[in-house]
């Protein structure tokens, strides 16, 4: 059912029956490590390249959440995946080696919240008993597409972010034990002008904003409905102005229940400039360490607001600004 403007409320609230998040050898040394499936000590998984690497964890992130569902390949309905590179060819890889249905996605770091969304309309809306979602990044591969290559040695400012080397699925389903997942905002393209590569999080804050107050505007809400909102990868840089421009607009959020999954997922004292990115930042820490807490029943509510710079290597050399989104999916116990 539509409510308001750009938000679905799930008359059947789909089950997050099961989720399958695997890292890298750096996320197996930030601060919710104990939180994934599986982790790996080699950045380049056994594979040739780097590419091939992101396409095996991906892979293994939905052979995981299938397994945990109980489930076979063969109950999965349709997959919906995205990622960060050229043509989405992780995800489109990873659907040949399903043999499932697939519909490709492409939200930059938003990928996560928009497969979980609209994987919940398909169930809510009859169309699927049982949908996989899954989204991955590799650190080395997307600094090789975006911006510079590791073995280049470029530096950085403090506005940069690391992108996560993992990846994070999830299987929505009729029934079954789990988080339900209640409603979803669609974002808006939100574009402030800002051109800088190295500063996502400033750019993608105006978008984050734009649909967490969609969200509560559409559905009539007040913050204190949740216990967490969090942000995908905007990064301390970009989440200090979401908040900042929140207060402005007259919705100010406790800081206690606002946060972003790029400054969770690792430790402070790891090199990560202003946090983490990538598509599975905000799909490694919203189905691996919130889901837990919720199944710990330290959180009842939480809302993931997934934000993506929908730029491309082609746009940046035209010098293009960066059109930004964020979309948010409530999920409760």
């Amino acid at each position: 059912m539509l409510q308001g403007h750009q938000t679905w409320v799930f008359q059947s609230r789909p089950v997050i029956r099961a989720t399958g998040t695997v890292g890298g050898p750096f996320e197996a040394q930030g601060a919710i490590a104990g939180d994934f499936d599986m982790l790996h000590g080699d950045i380049w998984l056994g594979q040739a390249s780097f590419e091939k690497a992101e396409k095996k964890l991906l892979e293994q992130a939905c052979e995981i959440a299938i397994g945990n569902a109980g489930l076979k390949k063969d109950d999965i309905q349709f997959f919906l995946g995205g990622d960060l590179m050229n043509q989405i060819i992780s995800s489109s890889f990873t659907a040949r080696t399903l043999g499932v249905p697939f519909i490709g996605l492409y939200g930059a770091c938003s990928s996560a919240m928009e497969g979980l969304a609209l994987a919940s309309l398909l169930v809510d809306s009859g169309q699927a008993h049982n949908a996989l979602t899954a989204t991955s990044s590799h650190n080395a591969a997307c600094e090789k597409q975006f911006r510079y290559p590791t073995e280049y040695g470029s530096q950085k400012p403090p506005t940069a972010q690391w992108t996560v080397t993992g990846a994070g699925a999830a299987v929505v389903t009729q029934d079954g034990e789990g988080p339900r997942v209640t409603g979803a905002t669609i974002g808006r393209v939100v574009d402030m002008g800002i051109s800088d590569p190295f500063n996502m999080g400033g750019a993608m804050a105006p978008a984050a904003v734009d649909t967490i107050e969609a969200h509560f505007r559409d559905l009539r809400r007040e913050p204190d409905y949740y216990d967490l909102i969090a942000t995908g990868d905007l990064g301390r840089v970009g989440h200090q102005i979401a908040a900042d421009l929140l207060a402005k607009h007259g919705l100010a959020l406790p800081e206690a229940k606002f946060t972003d999954c790029g400054m969770l997922i690792y430790k402070k004292e790891q090199p990560v400039f202003a946090g983490a990115s990538g598509c599975a930042c905000s799909a490694t820490v919203t189905y691996g360490h919130f889901l837990k807490r919720i199944l710990r029943k330290e959180l009842q509510r939480i809302l993931i607001v997934a934000t993506g710079a929908l730029l491309s290597p082609l746009s940046y050399q035209q010098k293009e600004s960066i059109p930004c989104i964020a979309h948010a999916v409530a999920i409760e116990s």
